[in-house]
């Protein structure tokens, strides 16, 4: 493969603004598949946890051929949880596609990720998606899009972008928004544009090889493929090399397997050359950043800088009376070895045992980042309890200091009083606040704390209609207490299996989680108290039979169903006090310890 025909694009953006389905686009419209050929939506997102939510977790590799060039592309998250990996696999690239809602405009996670590829002095190539809107407002966004990178110290060559404009749901790309659509449409100018405007790679293959690993796969044939972009030399199969690891230590190893990618697949080849990303087997340790190196002349490079994490939880084996009956895995070594084996992908993650118990103390990027971890463990049969999420404090100059969002709301100007209020008491500070066609965008900066668990009231305070969005923006002075949950909680008294009697009499006393039939434990948590207090229940309590007749009908017990939460809403819904059992059956929530209060 010739390297002046090789182009290397990310594909940043951000969440929901249609990267993959942009990708899809792009290889149908190469020509790569047959006309009677079954393609799958979202033909990127591999993960079940992506296709159930409708988001990118992790990044992907893909590549199609326009006329003799040969284009990789990796598609990047779009949610701020997951900057991580958008910040690794921008070294890959040589240039990016930053695409922009032609409604909304740019977002919080818009500027996350220019701001990472301005860093890497990459060429950016502007595309205005979803153009199909009826509310699309094309120049507004483009006027937005050069605020943003002139806010952001790009330089004068980055800052004169090209513009394309594109409906990829449609499947058509225009050079301009008032061009006419020919013949259906297609997607070719985005791929004339890439070609023309994002340099080949640079790097020489005479040079000493350097390769550094981005992503991590797994094949099951041949354990864990590290895969990166050939920055010098070349690369065959059966070749002998030095792996520079993250420590510092050289390792030799032997490539038994290259591959190259092919639209979302991987085609084994024999060699790889500068400027190609390839998929590379050999090494059963391989982990995010080490080098793939000469080993006559090892030269490592620079590892990848990522941000700190801003929250924590603590994974612990599950104690509860129901330990071991619905998982495989349960025991603390079952459980490290997971996250062991997760923190070799995911460098964003950090882990440490803890110093006053059994179990581990896991930091990442969000809320969002930790449960989709925790909802892998779960599906592949793992049993634990998790805390509630904690901020991770610094201290400097003997002040402590607490991360902050940036959050942007868009919400019908009617809701936007609630919205206000409810944010004002999280230690929330409007920055900002433009309306425009009865909608309002309120910009906000709020402790992370603030927004643990907020996500759920401001879809009731909105009815459903609002759009919330956060990214980090800094570390700053403690804001003071906040506070979770002013409802207590109703605990179960002794085990038992929940009786529709006992509930029907329980609904006056508050909001239940729980069904009829379902087996409960001491301490179980079985709804939120309609006082502060917490409040010890029995829901086994059935009716007491007599042989008169009752003087009402029994017919009259109706149940309103209760509250089904969500791994997140369980998450954010517990105190200090309190754990979330997570089971591949069931979630439920407890009490560390006893309630001493009469029932």
């Amino acid at each position: 493969m010739e390297q002046d025909k090789i182009r290397n694009v990310a594909i940043i953006a951000h969440v929901d603004h249609g990267k993959t389905t942009l990708v899809d686009e792009l290889f149908k419209h190469s020509g790569m598949f047959r006309d009677n050929e079954k393609v799958a939506e979202r033909l990127m997102d591999s993960m079940d946890l992506e296709r159930e939510r409708g988001i990118t977790i992790t990044a992907k590799n893909g590549s199609y051929e326009y006329k003799d060039f040969w284009i990789n592309i990796i598609d990047t998250p779009g949610h701020a949880d997951f900057g991580g990996q958008v910040e690794r696999v921008l070294r890959m690239a040589d240039g990016a596609l930053l695409l922009v809602d032609a409604q909304e405009g740019p977002m919080p996670q818009t500027y996350f990720v220019l701001k990472k590829a301005l860093a890497n002095n990459l060429p950016v190539i502007v595309v205005i998606n979803k153009i199909d809107k009826p509310a699309a407002r094309c120049d507004w966004v483009v006027d937005q899009v050069f605020d943003l990178f002139v806010k952001l110290n790009a330089p004068d060559d980055i800052l004169d972008f090209p513009v394309v404009y594109a409906s990829a749901k449609e499947g058509y790309a225009l050079a301009e928004h008032t061009d006419e659509i020919v013949d259906g449409g297609n997607m070719h100018v985005i791929s004339k544009m890439i070609t023309e405007h994002i340099p080949a790679p640079a790097g020489s293959v005479d040079a000493p090889l350097q390769m550094q690993v981005g992503t991590i796969d797994y094949s099951p044939y041949l354990g864990r493929l590290g895969i990166g972009k050939v920055v010098n030399g070349s690369m065959s199969i059966n070749q002998p090399i030095s792996v520079a690891r993250r420590d510092g230590t050289i390792k030799p190893i032997r490539i038994s397997k290259i591959f190259r990618f092919t639209c979302d697949e991987k085609v084994p080849v024999e060699t790889a050359v500068t400027g190609e990303i390839v998929a590379v087997a050999g090494m059963d340790d391989v982990t995010v950043g080490v080098t793939f190196t000469d080993p006559d002349d090892p030269q490592p490079l620079p590892l990848i800088e990522i941000d700190p994490p801003t929250i924590s939880m603590n994974f612990i084996p599950n104690d509860s009376p129901f330990a071991g009956q619905e998982g495989k895995y349960v025991t603390s070594r079952h459980i490290e070895a997971r996250l062991q084996k997760e923190i070799l992908a995911d460098v964003a993650l950090q882990i440490e045992p803890l110093t006053d118990g059994v179990g581990y103390r896991v930091s990442g990027r969000g809320e969002l980042h930790l449960s989709i971890l925790i909802e892998k463990m779960r599906r592949e049969n793992f049993e634990l309890q998790v805390t509630r999420p904690q901020v991770i404090l610094i201290e400097k100059d003997g002040e402590t200091l607490e991360p902050y969002e940036e959050l942007t709301v868009d919400v019908d100007e009617k809701y936007q009083g609630a919205v206000i209020e409810k944010l004002g008491k999280l230690k929330g500070q409007m920055e900002e606040m433009t309306n425009e066609n009865g909608m309002a965008r309120l910009k906000f900066k709020i402790p992370t704390r603030g927004l643990l668990g907020y996500r759920s009231d401001f879809m009731t305070d909105t009815k459903g209609m609002g759009m919330m969005s956060y990214v980090f923006a800094e570390y700053g002075p403690w804001a003071g207490d906040i506070v979770n949950r002013v409802n207590g909680v109703l605990v179960v008294k002794d085990a038992c299996s929940a009786v529709a009697f006992a509930l029907f009499n329980l609904q006056d006393r508050g909001k239940l989680f729980v069904h009829p039939g379902d087996p409960l434990y001491q301490n179980q948590i079985v709804g939120e108290h309609a006082r502060a207090a917490d409040l010890v229940v029995n829901p086994g309590k059935g009716k007491k039979l007599t042989n008169m007749r009752a003087s009402g009908t029994d017919e009259s017990v109706i149940l309103t169903p209760p509250v089904d939460m969500t791994l997140e809403d369980c998450i954010a819904y517990v105190n200090d006090d309190e754990l979330v059992e997570v089971t591949p059956k069931a979630i439920r929530l407890r009490k560390k310890t006893g309630v001493r209060v009469r029932g």
